[in-house]
């Protein structure tokens, strides 16, 4: 492990927890785990910060299986055997459903929504309240774009956020943490892949948005941390508010 990377993702989920307040002790966590670097990554630290604060939580990492051929739900659960973790799969026809004639909407947009409609389904019926999800720095950014090209809204995702009159509590750790940095982190511990084998995978709107965004980083090193500081800058009085 490259102690350099190790600090670097350490600090930024330190920081999340502290200023949002995410963790308090005796809290049941669920890691919504997709397989992907983040969400491996974001259960690797949750795991890991266990033996060395001095507060004491407990972790159910759920995978919600779409139904695609050639799932990779066997060899999820021998990694999460192997690390120690405690993992729920759930097998759905959610992907396949999606991509159906049943559906008209975007298969992304159904699949998702099923997919975390059944995530908090699951952590109500175990007694989890606090679902953990591995969206980074990156990710939020990306919304707010979608949001705002798609929606035609501005918003994005919270670090912390209360739903359903605050019965469940969605936190975010890796909210400061940079995709580039995770995949770094992963690859230095050689995390398995797990391919994601949805037809949709490569070809969604946050692909192209992130894609854009790319272009857009390289003309000017300053531009992602201006973005992202933007969220936190909104200066109502100089948006538009046919109210007034």
């Amino acid at each position: 492990m490259s102690e350099k990377t190790f600090k670097k993702i350490n600090k930024a989920i330190g920081r999340a927890l502290h200023q949002y307040n995410m963790i308090s002790d005796k809290d049941r966590i669920v890691v919504g785990l997709s397989g992907g670097m983040d969400s491996l990554t974001l259960m690797w630290f949750l795991h890991e910060r266990l033996r060395r604060i001095p507060i004491d939580y407990e972790l159910l990492a759920i995978y919600i299986d779409p139904g695609f051929e050639n799932s990779f739900s066997e060899n999820l659960k021998a990694y999460c055997r192997n690390m120690g973790y405690k993992l729920h799969v759930e097998l759905t026809d959610y992907g396949v459903l999606s991509h159906s004639a049943y559906n008209r909407e975007n298969p992304c947009f159904l699949c998702s929504r099923l997919r975390r409609k059944r995530l908090f389904e699951l952590a109500d019926e175990f007694g989890y309240y606090k679902l953990a999800l591995g969206h980074n720095k990156d990710d939020i950014i990306e919304t707010l774009f979608l949001n705002m090209f798609y929606s035609g809204e501005i918003s994005t995702m919270c670090p912390k956020q209360f739903l359903f009159k605050e019965k469940f509590t969605i936190i975010r750790p890796l909210a400061y943490a940079e995709e580039n940095m995770i995949r770094k982190f992963a690859k230095q511990n050689n995390f398995p892949e797990f391919v994601n084998v949805c037809p949709s995978a490569s070809i969604s709107k946050r692909r192209e948005i992130k894609d854009f965004l790319s272009r857009v980083y390289k003309t000017d090193f300053r531009i992602k941390g201006n973005i992202f500081r933007s969220m936190t800058r909104v200066k109502p009085e100089y948006m538009l508010n046919p109210k007034t």
